[in-house]
């Protein structure tokens, strides 16, 4: 299972970096604007420090607008990956994007059929949302098997991103399930490694081993 970063925030993405798990950053507008600099000025900097994927979505919402602003985009770096919301508009605009060799993660999915249209019209990505729909008393869950069945069942190529990731749950959930990739917040990366267990266990170690170090000296 490959571990993106879900965030625009630099610092952020050098901690996750020096632990050696991020393969890829994902950001969206809401993101972007907490940072409050120009969109290309902050992406140059996550493609400098992440050697993989860097999601970065496009604000229009009609296929021509859309296109030229996905075009412009991938422009930035061969590392750029364009969001395009799952939208009519949207799937339009990826039919002719794909087709130029543009890699296109179709964001918004809530359901298996929107993924369906998306490995269709050829995206790379789609990303289900899990969090938001146990925000509405939604299995998430089911989705990811249900999306991932489909791909299966048609060989399709598109990989399945799970995003709006809340806890470490949501993490292992998915990977059982095969899921291609993850995006999370920094601090549910963090979570992943902490164990009650083990923080006791390397206390433990250590005290008796600095027990041992003051027998031997006395």
């Amino acid at each position: 299972m490959k571990f993106f970063l879900d965030t625009a925030n630099i610092e952020e993405i050098r901690k996750g970096v020096s632990l050696g798990l991020v393969d890829g950053v994902t950001t969206n507008p809401s993101l972007l604007a907490k940072e409050g600099r120009s969109l290309e000025e902050v992406a140059r900097e996550i493609l400098d420090l992440v050697d993989g994927p860097v999601s970065l979505e496009v604000v229009s919402t009609q296929s021509d607008e859309i296109i030229s602003e996905a075009r412009q985009l991938a422009k930035i770096h061969k590392n750029v990956m364009v969001k395009i919301p799952m939208i009519s508009e949207g799937l339009k605009a990826l039919h002719v994007v794909a087709q130029e060799g543009i890699s296109v993660n179709v964001t918004l999915i809530f359901s298996a059929t929107q993924a369906l249209l998306a490995a269709k019209n050829g995206a790379a990505i789609v990303s289900p949302f899990v969090g938001r729909l146990d925000d509405i008393g939604t299995d998430s869950m089911d989705l990811i098997s249900d999306i991932l069945t489909i791909y299966d069942n048609y060989e399709f190529p598109t990989e399945v991103l799970v995003a709006s990731v809340r806890h470490p749950v949501h993490i292992l959930e998915t990977a059982r399930m095969g899921a291609h990739i993850a995006t999370m917040p920094l601090k549910v990366m963090e979570q992943l490694l902490k164990h009650p267990l083990t923080d006791i266990g390397l206390e433990k170690f250590l005290a008796d081993w600095e027990k041992q170090k003051q027998l031997v000296s006395s």
